[in-house]
């Protein structure tokens, strides 16, 4: 393929700091061009960055900047080879990159596409996914939703390997002759000594589950997305890029299928029809502007109104006498848990339960019980919660020595704070006499717990107050404004739009312009269904929730006049920790 000339770009080598700290080599492609867009490639699956600089002159978009980095592992990034602690790193990693890229070369994340292939696509798929960036497109090019594993039980038979030995690597059965037609290609791949033959078991793992949950979930990406996809693809499977584009709430979405392709599709002999689809999708989604102002209404309709809607009716055999019989044994056996017990008196959504599964603390009626409470504190919800609850004291840690170097006293306010555990466990861990707390909440029960909490870990500048987290004047009506405001665990309990705006509304008036909001959000969930069926809330009705996806969330915040500056997650995808700052009244 003949494509545009590198002249017309300036090729640089770089590193940037990536989430953890971790120094990632980079490359920039700066147009000659002057240019507020950006195209972020990502290499497939044992390869690096400097094997799409041909992408880039093939998509000829000459008035765009072009950024790609090495994965943890691979190419001229640090690491062992082939390894990262999980999977979900890769992911903090290109978001990392995109907000690196965003802020350094003043390019808005509305004019940033993403170009990336095989596993790079999974990873793009699980970003736009679970951060939902507002990207203006994505192109995912043989992405590896489920890749081709030969060996009967494959997967078991890695989760018992990685059991055995945590660190164990296998070797790629991927050769040059599957992923191109192109004997050039072909043989770029076999003596290119950067590429990465191997793979960590852990990461392999990671990929499956992670992309099994994002194909589940497609509804929640939004974003323009075009699939290219190879008809003789020996590596990944079309039918699960079938599965995935089906889903997808993509105002703008197309899926291209190239017969006789090899996997490595935008490296083989007829490229060109491929590339000139992506280039033509890109530049069709720079000709419309960004709208999600949809999602305002998403408790109205949409798929997770629809799934809500379903978990309200009662469900037909077998699953009602599946979760018939979990919900009496968690009535009857599960009572020797004081977890549980708690529960099912104060709901599991209570403030009491949460500040429970915060202590982490199995406790129970004789050694059963107890057994049974390590259970029940070790269900994944459970981990997801104290892993936010570790999140927000990271956010608020963050803030507070920011603002504190800034203007010397903080002032924070928790919105519905329950006992306020997380609130209290920053102020232990970072001891200043110039930050006071405010903490609210609905309950009076709440609110004593708050302060006796407080006064057992002899923290000083601790208000406690009952308040109406919906209500907006009381909210606007709070003095001093405070500089932070805490919103955890609150908005995923309602799924009222309309609620949750006027909550917000107060919020943004209790904030001057430039004060800092921590909201968390809970966009997906494995046990959805099974807590629905099984469980009480605090008002001891069924505990139904209607997901909010990030996108839905992070567009009521910015309509409420905040801009989101970044965000944390757990591994799973589950709960969301995001920080906004006031930015217009």
């Amino acid at each position: 393929m003949g494509g545009t000339s590198m002249s017309v770009w300036t090729e640089t080598e770089g590193t940037f700091k990536s989430w953890d700290g971790t120094e990632l080599f980079s490359r920039t492609w700066k147009p000659k061009i002057p240019s507020d867009k950006a195209v972020i490639i990502i290499h497939r699956g044992h390869e690096h960055s400097g094997r799409v600089g041909q992408q880039v002159e093939d998509l000829e978009l000459t008035d765009f900047w072009a950024f790609s980095w090495d994965n943890r592992g691979h190419g001229k990034s640090p690491g062992t080879r082939g390894h990262a602690n999980s999977y979900y790193d890769l992911v903090k990693d290109l978001n990392s990159f995109a907000h690196y890229i965003s802020e350094n070369h003043a390019i808005k994340m509305e004019n940033i596409v993403v170009v990336a292939n095989s596993v790079g696509a999974v990873t793009a798929s699980t970003w736009v996914h679970d951060f939902a960036p507002r990207i203006r497109a994505m192109v995912l090019a043989a992405p590896a939703f489920r890749i081709k594993l030969y060996v009967p039980f494959a997967i078991p038979g890695l989760r018992l390997l990685r059991k055995f030995k945590g660190s164990a690597t296998i070797s790629s059965y991927v050769k040059s002759k599957m992923l191109t037609h192109d004997r050039a290609e072909a043989r770029k791949y076999d003596r290119d000594e950067l590429i990465t033959r191997d793979i960590a078991v852990n990461i392999l793992l990671g990929l499956h589950d992670t992309a099994t949950r994002i194909m589940d979930d497609a509804g929640a990406i939004i974003a323009p997305t075009l699939i290219l996809s190879a008809g003789s693809d020996w590596v990944v499977k079309n039918s699960a890029q079938c599965r995935f584009f089906e889903r997808l709430s993509s105002s703008k979405k197309e899926m291209e299928v190239y017969p006789g392709f090899f996997h490595a599709i935008l490296y083989e002999k007829q490229r060109e029809k491929p590339i000139k689809k992506a280039r033509e999708f890109i530049r069709e989604a720079f000709e419309e502007q960004i709208d999600r102002s949809g999602l305002l209404k998403a408790d109205k309709g949409g798929f997770t109104r629809t799934e809500y809607d379903i978990l309200r009716q009662a469900p037909g055999n077998p699953k009602a006498i599946y979760f018939g019989f979990q919900k009496l044994m968690l009535r009857t056996g599960g009572r020797l848990s004081k977890g549980i017990r708690l529960g099912w008196k104060t709901g599991f959504d209570s403030g009491k339960t949460l500040d429970y599964v915060y202590e982490n603390v199995p406790r129970g009626i004789t050694a059963i019980g107890r057994i049974i409470d390590r259970f029940y504190l070790d269900t994944i919800g459970w981990k997801g919660i104290r892993v936010r609850g570790r999140n927000i004291e990271l956010c608020l840690a963050r803030l507070i020595e920011k603002i504190s170097a800034e203007k010397g006293s903080v002032r924070v306010m928790d919105i519905a704070a329950g006992c306020g555990r997380y609130v209290l466990n920053t102020l232990e861990e970072i001891p200043n006499s110039n930050v006071s707390v405010l903490l609210r909440d609905y309950d009076s029960a709440n609110v004593e717990a708050a302060e006796k909490l407080a006064t057992t870990m002899a923290l000083e500048n601790v208000q406690c107050q009952q308040g109406d987290a919906f209500n907006a004047p009381s909210l606007m009506a709070v003095k001093p404004k405070p500089d932070i405001v805490i919103v955890s665990g609150l908005y995923e309990l309602f799924q009222d739009n309309v609620l949750v705006s006027e909550s917000l509304k107060g919020v943004a008036g209790a904030i001057k312009t430039g004060g800092y909001l921590i909201y968390t959000g809970q966009p997906w969930h494995p046990q959805v269904e099974m807590i629905a069926r099984t469980l009480v809330n605090r008002d001891a009705e069924p505990w139904i929730m209607r997901r909010r996806t990030q996108a839905e969330m992070d567009e009521l915040v910015r309509e409420a006049g905040f801009k989101k500056l970044e965000m944390e997650i757990d591994e799973w995808g589950i709960f969301t920790v995001s920080i906004a700052r006031r930015v217009k009244s």
